[in-house]
């Protein structure tokens, strides 16, 4: 036992003299993003923090249509206006997301479930003609599928994928600010997306930005 306690000792007197260092587990680098599932909500907080202020927000402000002016131009062609101002998801048949502007007048409020919502009539004629997602439990992935930066083929898979959408999600609701009384007969202004297939949908935007005032 003397004689390998020697050798062990030698060894490590060796391995200092030249310079080598002994690295153990509590060494390694705690800030590496795993490969596999377990790096998904790593990677897409990067993501978030490298384009959501730099990217994502000035590209739906720069892009956003007045509601009556996207009205019309899907009315005219929505292929071509998708072309134009929007972003098509991933996949076969999805929808165009159209960055879109606004300001209204608040007629319908839900405000006491988790996906809660408020109904704009933005023309004055009475009716409900966008429906603002407040969260914080936001329906769809058009803050996603707005940009054409977030590439699917960049992603692990599809579960990443829709990871990032729903990041994206709670980053934007988390921030809105709703007034605690009751908002109906208000206005609001807002700024954000909505995805659309025909000219038909209605317009239910998740949005970037949302301002009430009385």
């Amino acid at each position: 036992m003397t004689r390998l306690l020697s050798l062990v000792t030698l060894l490590i007197a060796g391995l200092t003299l030249s310079g080598c260092k002994i690295v153990f587990d509590e060494d390694k680098d705690t800030a590496t993003i795993p490969n596999g599932p377990d790096g998904d909500d790593a990677r897409n907080q990067a993501r978030i923090d490298e384009t959501f202020d730099t990217r994502l927000t000035p590209l739906i402000t720069s892009k956003a249509l007045p509601v009556d002016v996207l009205r019309s131009e899907i009315a005219r062609d929505i292929a071509s206006a998708g072309a134009e101002h929007a972003n098509r998801g991933s996949g076969q048949g999805s929808a165009w997301n159209f960055p879109v502007s606004g300001q209204g007048q608040v007629i319908e409020a839900n405000l006491e479930s988790r996906a809660r919502t408020v109904s704009v009539d933005v023309n004055g004629d009475g009716q409900a003609d966008v429906t603002l997602q407040l969260g914080p439990v936001v329906r769809g992935t058009a803050l996603r599928d707005a940009a054409p930066f977030y590439d699917f083929d960049e992603f692990r898979d599809q579960i990443e994928f829709a990871k990032l959408a729903r990041a994206l999600n709670d980053k934007v609701t988390g921030e809105l600010v709703v007034p605690e009384t009751d908002v109906i007969g208000s206005s609001v202004d807002f700024i954000g997306v909505t995805p659309l297939k025909s000219a038909d949908d209605p317009l239910i935007v998740t949005p970037i930005d949302v301002r009430f005032s009385q």
